[in-house]
Parts: C-alpha cells; structure tokens; sequence
C-alpha cells in the first residue's frame, strides 16, 4: 500500500500538481497516463524517494518493500547479471553479503556466531535458498538464456540490460512496484509474458506505458494526471479514452439535456462493462467498473494531432512481389533467408521477427536504401510510396526551420505547409524552431507530416510508434485503419499490430510464416507457436 498525502509537485513557477491525497492499495495496478510533460514519471520519482517534492508525504505500509525499474543502464556495469537481479531484493541481498563477510573471517568468534545464526534464520524466512534459481528463472522468461547469468552487465546490449533491469524489478516479489515504460525494447512474446506475469500479482503497481494494449491487459485503474490535478477512476486506457471522447462530444453538444446525457453515459459503461467480463484480461476478474460513477466521466484537456494519411492516386492489382531475399547483419548473423511474398490491393501486412533488425532490413531493401544479399523485389507501376525509417537522424542535421524543412518535401506555399505542421500539433512560433533542437517526439511528428505531403498509396511504417505520446499514438492508429491503399509496417504495439494488420508475415533465417489472419489469432496459436519456435533453431 502506498499512501499519497497533500502531495505537490513544481519546478520554479510550473506546478505539475497540488493537494495529491491518493491511497495506492494492494491488489491494484494503476496505469498512469497523462500528456507529455504532465508529470507522470515525475510522480513515480516522487513516490520512489528519488525526487523530493515541494510539499507533502509519501508513505508505505508498515514492514512493506518497494521496487523501482531502474532506467540508469550503466548503473550495475561492474556486477554479474545474476547478482544484479538480486539486488533486487535488498534486504536478502545485505543479508548474502553480511553472511559471506562473517564466513570469511579468520578469527570468527562466539557473537559472530550468534549473528551468523541470525542471518540464517532470516535467509531462510526470505527464501534465500532459492533466490538464485528463482533470479536465473525470471532471467530465462524474459529472453536472458542461462549462458549469459554469470556475465558482466557491461557486456551485455542495451536491450538486453533493459530485461535484466525487469527482471531485478520483480524479483522477489515486492509489495510495491513502480514500473515506468517497462515493455520499452521488449519483443512481443516478451510483453506477452510480462502482462501474464503482472496479472497474477497481488502487490501495488503503479505502471506508466505508452502501450496501450500493455495498460489495457494489466490496470485495474488509470491515474489520470489532468488540468493540473491527479485523479484515479476505475477502468482501463480504452475505457479512459472512449468515455472521455463521448464526454467531449456531449460537452460541444450544449443542446443535450442533462437526463439524456446520463442515461449515454450509463448505456455506455454497460456496454463496456459486458466486453470487459467476456475478456481475459486483469480487469475482468477485478470489476474494474463496479462502482464507477457517471460524475467521473468528463472530457479530457489533451489534443490529439490531425493524422490524414491520403491517397492521390489509385493503385493498381500489382502492389509488391518479393522473391529469395536475404538479408545478413554486419557481423555475419542471417536476419532472413528466402523470403518470398506478393502483397495484394488493399492488404495491410504486418512483419514480424525475433530480430527487429530484419524489418529495417527489409524495409531499407524495398526502399533502396540497402542492397539485398540475394533476391529481389519489383513494385507496380501504379504504386507511390512513404517510408518512416526507424532511424531519422539524418533528416534533421539541419539549421533549417520547420516550414522550411517540410517544404523540402512537397509542393506548396508557406501557408500549406504551416498546415500540415498544425495538424501536427506545432502553432504559433513552434514552426519557426530550427529542426536540429527538436525532441524525439517532436521529430516523428515533423515525419509524420512529411508522409502526408506525399498522397502515397502504400504506406511504408518501421516501428512508427516510436517516441509518440497516447494522443499520437491513438491518432496515427485510428488514421491507418480506415486507409484505402497498402500498409507494410513493424510495431511493438500490440493494440497497432491487432487493429491494422489484416496479414503477418514473419521473417526468420529460415523463410517466412505468411498468414492472413489477425494478430491475437496468430500469436495464441499452439500449432503456429512450435512452428516459429523451429524456425528459429
């Protein structure tokens, strides 16, 4: 339990928030979400002791422990990684070090043996005797074979750091748990694990994602941090968002009677409350809306950009064929081998791979931007193409403004183009920025609207969610499943992937698994499970 009391937060004059009395209780995984800048990671430091607010406490249950996801990657370099995930538990971890020193001593004496017999009996009250198997097995389910346990954590990638991070994060099972962007660099098998591990758990659980599916699957309530305010209401994302959408549209509509109002409102959480129970998710089995009050429901203060994905030209039947490609990796490692696919009209084709490198490969190919170490591709005539390239930095080495920059791209006056960069949320002297100071963000923005300018009829997307905030995140998907031409694209999104896509194609070292089917199909499926699993051997 984690108890919030007269909480607020500033830096000089802005107040990110004031008066915060929450009580955080066991059981509960609250998905905290809030526009870039409100204050979200910002209230997990507060919590964690990490940030000393200008007001206010915040404290634990009596005898309660609290875990953190460490984001300092570098932090443990000099340490094993399985002693890294020990350190998880602190407590045991003291207790392992205290015992060691005493065991060690040349002239061990009687009190050293009397607390020698004290740390046992504390050892074996924490499961001490287990901790190590039970370290290596949390490793093993978040992708760190047991080859790499014994390794320094300066050799390993940063991806894989960032699992080691997870792993020392839940071990030995915390009462409370702070997790701020926990599925960043995680495949999607990985996700997977993680939101059925998360499901399970009785501990409190404060998460902060831009992973909507992620949130979706394992909170019990959203802390909604909002006009300067924080506020915790039942429900998940998608139930956050859908009633916050109808609030706006009944709060444009001043014409709607208050009755009528409420009674949209409570056909709408019945509504929702059915689909909930028939899921499988967390929420479910919490009753998550069993006491949700209509008075709860409002709009939001967020502002979502104008994502219009258009097309000026209609394609024809011949969009993409692809025969024998291989790809292979600087250090000689096979990313894909005999790949070999047609993409018909209209089809959205998600690729996936247990090496997020082939889809760059692949995509960097078909762009002609990398040439293929076997095989080849042939596009119709009819068909134009936009990529988003994973890596955009070379785009913005420039001391050009960003109506300038965007007018590189497409036809247009300054007028159009100060457009295309309102839709996408940048007003006012924001356009007159020069590129190179922009955030990660704000870039995939400024890229966004570059692909708009092109009027594409097949939309090229390398793991387009990258650096977006919610709002961005929702525009851009809600844009793409109504999109008349192609989408050939990579995400780690889960809610992306399972509203775009109407097609998968796997790319291993091994050929491709190629099915038209949706993504929660394709992932839950026994028999395709075992298949990819050989695919990879």
């Amino acid at each position: 339990m984690i108890t919030v009391t007269n909480l607020a937060i500033q830096f000089g004059k802005r107040v990110l928030y004031k008066d915060v009395n929450i009580k955080f209780t066991s059981g509960n995984i609250y998905g905290v979400i809030g526009a870039n800048g409100a204050g979200k990671s910002t209230l997990l430091k507060a919590i964690s002791g990490e940030l000393e607010p200008n007001k206010g406490t915040v404290e634990l249950g009596v005898g309660e422990r609290l875990s953190v996801l460490e984001q300092d990657h570098f932090k443990f370099d000099e340490y094993s990684v399985l002693d890294t995930v020990l350190m998880g538990h602190q407590p045991l971890w003291n207790n392992m070090k205290e015992r060691e020193a005493l065991y060690m001593k040349a002239d061990f004496s009687d009190e050293d043996g009397n607390r020698v017999a004290e740390l046992e009996e504390k050892f074996a009250e924490m499961g001490g005797w287990n901790a190590e198997s039970d370290a290596a097995q949390m490793l093993s389910n978040l992708g760190i074979k047991e080859d790499m346990h014994y390794k320094q954590m300066a050799e390993l990638s940063n991806n894989e750091k960032v699992r080691v991070m997870l792993a020392k994060a839940l071990f030995g099972n915390p009462d409370n748990l702070l997790l701020d962007e926990p599925t960043n660099d995680l495949d999607l098998d990985t996700v997977q694990w993680l939101e059925e591990y998360l499901s399970n758990v009785e501990q409190t659980v404060l998460v902060v994602s831009h992973d909507r599916h992620f949130l979706d699957a394992v909170s019990t309530q959203t802390v909604d941090i909002d006009f300067g305010k924080i506020t915790v209401f039942a429900g998940n994302y998608s139930f956050w968002y859908q009633s916050s959408q109808l609030a706006l549209r009944q709060a444009q509509n001043q014409r709607q009677k208050a009755e009528e109002k409420r009674k949209e409102l409570e056909e709408f959480i019945r509504r929702f409350s059915a689909n909930v129970a028939k899921s499988k998710q967390t929420t479910s089995r919490k009753k998550m809306l069993a006491k949700l009050n209509v008075e709860e429901i409002r709009p939001s203060s967020r502002k979502y950009p104008g994502i219009i994905f258009s097309m000026e030209r209609e394609p024809g039947n011949q969009i993409l064929e692809v025969e024998g490609l291989k790809a292979v990796d600087a250090d000689g490692t096979v990313l894909f081998d005999n790949v070999n696919f047609n993409i018909e009209k209209g089809q959205k084709v998600v690729f996936l791979s247990h090496t997020p490198k082939a889809m760059t490969a692949l995509f960097e190919i078909i762009n002609g931007n990398r040439t293929a170490e076997a095989g080849t591709y042939k596009w119709g005539v009819t068909i134009t193409t936009a990529y988003l390239p994973l890596d955009n930095t070379a785009f913005f080495n420039s001391e050009l403004n960003l109506v300038d920059w965007l007018s590189q791209f497409g036809p247009g006056n300054e007028v159009v183009m100060k457009g295309f960069l309102g839709r996408m949320l940048f007003s006012g002297e924001e356009v007159l920025k020069k590129v190179n100071v922009l955030s990660g963000g704000e870039k995939m923005r400024c890229m966004i609207a570059r692909m708009q300018l092109k009027n594409a009829n097949c939309l090229i997307l390398d793991t387009p969610t990258n650096h977006l905030d919610l709002e961005s995140i929702q525009a851009f998907n809600n844009n793409l499943i109504g999109f008349k031409g192609n989408i050939l694209f990579s995400s780690h999104d889960h809610e992306f992937i399972q509203t775009v896509a109407d097609r998968i194609i796997e790319l291993t070292p091994k050929g491709t698994i190629d099915k038209l089917m949706q993504y929660d199909d394709y992932i839950y499926d026994e028999q395709l499970k075992e298949q990819r699993a050989k695919m990879y051997e």
